[in-house]
């Protein structure tokens, strides 16, 4: 890890096969969607094993890139669509 970098890792876990279709139908946009921000250096969200988990890594440049992203996400169509998802992450560099 880069200094100054923000990293996340962690996991997005549905309930059912509702919520992970909801999940696939929206994936696509918000990862591009977030490639394209300014200080994003790499974001993945990639199915498990588990058809209704998703292992998730974000890594931006600095503190402000990352919340600008949180921020950006929560006022998505993405964050609309899968409020009450659970996640589980460990951020790592916000300090």
């Amino acid at each position: 890890m880069g200094v100054g970098e923000v990293r996340l890792a962690g996991r997005l876990i549905c309930t059912s096969d509702a919520e992970a279709e909801i999940v696939r139908r929206h994936l696509a946009e918000h990862v591009r969607l977030t490639l394209a921000e300014p200080g994003c250096l790499s974001f993945s969200v990639e199915p498990t094993d588990d058809p209704l988990i998703w292992r998730v890594e974000e890594c931006f440049v600095a503190r402000d890139a990352f919340l600008r992203h949180q921020s950006r996400t929560r006022a998505s169509a993405w964050g609309a669509a899968t409020t009450g998802l659970e996640r589980q992450y460990q951020v790592f560099g916000l300090d």
